[in-house]
């Protein structure tokens, strides 16, 4: 985008711009789906080669996202979370965290010791997270520097 083009003054549409013009730039063909609820706004990409959109462990389409909730919200009071998926990345991702954190937590209630887990970003640390609050038996917690930060599933004290 040029300096003397102007961003439209939504944030769904500023996030549907700057996906259909990052999609563009790296040379896949995607059709752009955005939709927005009170809680956040969610984009998805569909298209049949979306790898380079998604990129080696879901690095460029966790950039993409930061980059589409950065321009989203620049100068704006009020934000929301911003998601973006290509082609149900996050899906199955997600579904493959669990497994680990369901291997982990299984480990750490049988042995008594907390399981560190391999290194992992933000993203996926934040769904590992979440899915784990609701089993009541562990808790998670995060160590070291990124990008090696890692999640540790803890037993809870009885």
């Amino acid at each position: 985008m040029t300096a003397d083009e102007s961003l439209p003054s939504s944030p769904v549409d500023r996030v549907r711009l700057t996906l259909e013009k990052i999609v563009a730039a790296i040379g896949v063909e995607a059709a752009v789906h955005v939709e927005e609820d009170a809680d956040s706004i969610r984009a998805n990409l569909e298209g049949e080669e979306l790898g380079l959109a998604i990129g080696r462990h879901g690095q460029t389409i966790d950039a993409i996202q930061h980059l589409a909730y950065r321009v989203a919200f620049r100068d704006e009071d009020e934000r929301k979370r911003v998601e973006v998926d290509a082609a149900g990345y996050r899906d199955r991702r997600a579904a493959v965290l669990e497994e680990e954190a369901d291997r982990a937590a299984d480990e750490a209630i049988r042995s008594g010791r907390p399981v560190e887990l391999d290194a992992m970003n933000a993203v996926e640390r934040r769904v590992v997270h979440e899915y784990l609050r609701e089993r009541g038996d562990v808790e998670t917690y995060s160590e070291g520097r990124e990008p090696d930060r890692r999640l540790v599933v803890s037993p809870l004290a009885t």
